[in-house]
């Protein structure tokens, strides 16, 4: 639906745009591969695709995780710029440069996943007669002290950097919009939403995963302890929240992302929030009223 909006409704005219349909590709990625991990886990954590589609699904899976992150502290970034330099950075936020910013989020995030793709991803465990898929329960030979290093890095860069910048960026629109008089009340409550909903994805859905993972893992090379092996687990479903929470940021992001919304859902195309159609209403009632008989008079 996100996807038909962007391309039919709003055209992507604007740069906020590119980095919401460009978020939205990336959910779709992971919804096409998450059927394949549910059937895993539900197969008591058999995997039953073979090699190669282990590969792939861990990899999609990934590369999903620090795609939408970095597009979150895009968006996070284009607005921080319209409304802390809306002059400045117009020449700054064009559509063709958007297009740049995601072309390289999209080649980042797959090259960091090659290692995925290039090692082994799955072994049998004979022992319980099921074959594991990028699950550490059981490493075997399998786990190297050069893992950790790679996901400690990955993760550093790819969530924490990104939380960092996003949590920098929305702390100075809020600041900004406090000080202004001309934005209206509407523009600045719905900008604190909008950070309320990205911080919130960020921390919940990225935050407890990659900090239990890299826990769980530091643990089981030093220790060989598995005893957070139920909460790695449950961290990693949640992470794949994040997908069912994007819209949220499509909403919250643009008032004509709203109208579209509730166009397509068998509203009037007209539709506007009904803060925006109070200011209008009040706006209209402190113009003076004019008569037909009061005369015509220039002024100076």
């Amino acid at each position: 639906m996100a996807i038909v909006m962007f391309l039919v409704k709003m055209k992507v005219r604007k740069p906020a745009v590119v980095f919401m349909l460009n978020l939205a590709t990336a959910d779709v990625l992971l919804i096409s591969v998450l059927p394949f991990y549910i059937v895993y886990r539900f197969s008591g954590s058999h995997w039953l695709f073979g090699e190669g589609m282990c590969r792939f699904v861990m990899a999609a899976y990934y590369c999903n995780m620090f795609c939408s992150s970095l597009l979150m502290t895009s968006i996070s970034v284009d607005r921080f710029l319209a409304v802390v330099y809306p002059v400045r950075s117009l020449s700054w936020r064009t559509v063709k440069r958007a297009w740049l910013v995601c072309g390289v989020i999209w080649v980042i995030s797959l090259a960091v996943t090659i290692p995925l793709l290039i090692r082994k991803q799955s072994w049998a465990i004979h022992a319980r007669n099921i074959t594991l898929c990028h699950d550490y329960q059981h490493f075997g030979g399998y786990f190297s002290f050069n893992t950790f290093p790679y996901f400690s890095s990955v993760f550093s860069l790819f969530i924490f950097l990104p939380l960092l910048i996003t949590t920098f960026c929305y702390i100075g629109i809020i600041r900004s919009l406090s000080r202004s008089q001309f934005d209206g009340r509407h523009k600045r409550s719905r900008a604190i939403r909008l950070s309320v909903v990205v911080l919130c994805m960020f921390v919940l859905c990225f935050g407890p995963t990659n900090v239990i993972y890299l826990v769980y893992l530091l643990r089981v090379v030093n220790y060989w302890n598995r005893s957070l092996y139920i909460a790695y687990i449950v961290s990693s479903c949640i992470s794949s929240i994040n997908c069912c929470l994007d819209p949220l940021i499509y909403y919250f992001a643009s008032s004509q992302c709203q109208r579209y919304v509730c166009s397509l859902l068998g509203r009037k195309k007209d539709y506007r929030p009904p803060v925006e159609q109070m200011l209008e209403r009040v706006h209209k009632d402190q113009q003076p009223e004019s008569t037909p008989s009061a005369p015509i008079t220039g002024s100076g």
